[in-house]
């Protein structure tokens, strides 16, 4: 008898001449009715609220972090598949998702305790790389790959992470006076500068125009200078000419 299933499940024939078992990952096998039995186990995609309450951190705050994972069973791997099977097999989804949770849930509260609020809070893409790095290695042993890993949310009952934001709101705030009072600053000096090098431009063109009347003047009169002794040479060569 033929048996079938989908892309999201797998099939697992054990008995007469099924040692070791088939695992079949969406398709169909035959199973001899009496001497071989069927198992299915689950291949969705499972979604986790990973929730970590009141976790103390690495300098003794305690907050309380929700973390979104996707995990599922990996049917393309055999060897993944394999170790599901031996892990899970006969059991519900909800039985799968309870046992990632709780592995989850553990390495999320040892990540919290070996970093501060400040870098959970200021580098949530660290914080949950760390997270799927080592809960993937874990998890991997049981057949179950995590998809992904994603920091929801951050909180704390003693205004901690408030306190953070306050302080970098003054931060901000102090940085933007800075800024405004620096580009005030650059600003009137940009401005000095112009109007210095427009003084200097206008104090060398006063300069050039006296010196140019200046040599207009001596040229001027050096051609006066000559014209007159042109003309009184000329007078004097007159007066010799005229008989006495």
């Amino acid at each position: 008898m033929f048996f079938t299933c989908g892309p999201n499940e797998a099939m697992v024939v054990s008995g007469f001449c099924r040692s070791p078992p088939v695992m079949v990952a969406g398709g169909r096998v035959l199973v001899v009715p009496c001497l071989q039995q069927i198992q299915r186990i689950s291949l969705n995609t499972l979604t986790l609220n990973v929730r970590s309450e009141k976790v103390y951190t690495r300098h003794g705050v305690p907050i309380s972090v929700t973390g979104i994972a996707q995990v599922k069973i990996q049917g393309q791997n055999k060897e993944m598949l394999a170790a599901a099977c031996q892990m899970f097999l006969g059991k519900s989804e909800s039985d799968i998702a309870h046992i990632a949770l709780e592995t989850l849930e553990g390495h999320q509260r040892a990540i919290m305790a070996h970093m501060t609020v400040e870098e959970i809070y200021k580098d949530r893409q660290k914080f949950s790389e760390q997270v799927f790095k080592v809960a993937s290695s874990d998890l991997v042993n049981m057949g179950i790959s995590v998809v992904s890993y994603t920091l929801k949310d951050i909180h704390d009952d003693q205004d901690y992470l408030h306190s953070l934001g306050k302080a970098r709101t003054a931060q901000v705030q102090r940085d933007a006076r800075v800024g405004e009072a620096e580009a005030k600053r650059d600003a009137g000096i940009r401005e000095a500068r112009a109007r210095a090098e427009q003084l200097s431009a206008q104090l060398l063109s006063e300069e050039a125009t006296a010196r140019a009347q200046r040599d207009f003047q001596v040229q001027q009169a050096l051609c006066d200078g000559a014209v007159s002794a042109r003309k009184a040479q000329a007078d004097l060569a007159f007066q010799l000419q005229v008989p006495r």
